[in-house]
Parts: structure tokens; C-alpha cells; sequence
């Protein structure tokens, strides 16, 4: 827990450059492999609420990333293009289980 960083202020956001508005967050390419399962995100929605989000609504607008840094070297980052977009797996791992060349 000592190396996971949150933002509830969204101040990085801004400073790392992510993504944000309504064409990324619902009309992204990215979007469409979360809208292909609509059955299953209406099921997910069901007891949705806005009660876990700033008071500032926009920030469900907002998309996210994922930073992986040893110290102040950035080793790995991705930006969300769009709702449901993630970083791979495989590469977040590689990211930080990399074995160092000697």
C-alpha cells in the first residue's frame, strides 16, 4: 500500500495528460468492446449510483491510465482511450517484474 497513489482531486490528471469528455468516454472505438457486451453492463448498472462520485459529476467523464515508476523513472504508461480500455496485463508486468540485464 505504501507505493499505490490515488487522486481524488483529479490534479494529475491534467499533468499526465489522460483523456477526458463525453466523445471518449461513449463514442471512443475504444468504447465499443464495452457496449458490445451491453446485456452485461446493463446488469452491472442496475444498482448504479452517482452517490460514489465527487460532487463534481464531470468526473465520470474522465478516463484513467496506468503509471508504473521505480522512483521518479516512469517505467511504463498508458492512457485509457475510452470506457473499458485498460492497460495489458502482460505489459504492466513486464513493466515491473522486469529482470534487469547485468
Amino acid at each position: 500500500m505504501d507505493c499505490l497513489y490515488a487522486d481524488p482531486d483529479r490534479k494529475a490528471y491534467d499533468v499526465l495528460g489522460l483523456y477526458y469528455g463525453l466523445s471518449r468516454t461513449l463514442f471512443s472505438p475504444a468504447s465499443a468492446k464495452v457496449f458490445s457486451r451491453f446485456e452485461s453492463l446493463q446488469k452491472a448498472l442496475k444498482n448504479y449510483t452517482l452517490e460514489g462520485t465527487p460532487d463534481d459529476k464531470s468526473g465520470v467523464l474522465q478516463q484513467g491510465g496506468m503509471f508504473v515508476f521505480k522512483g521518479k523513472q516512469l517505467l511504463y504508461a498508458w492512457k485509457d482511450e475510452g470506457t473499458g480500455d485498460h492497460a495489458p496485463l502482460d505489459d504492466i508486468f513486464d513493466a515491473c517484474c522486469r529482470v534487469p540485464v547485468a
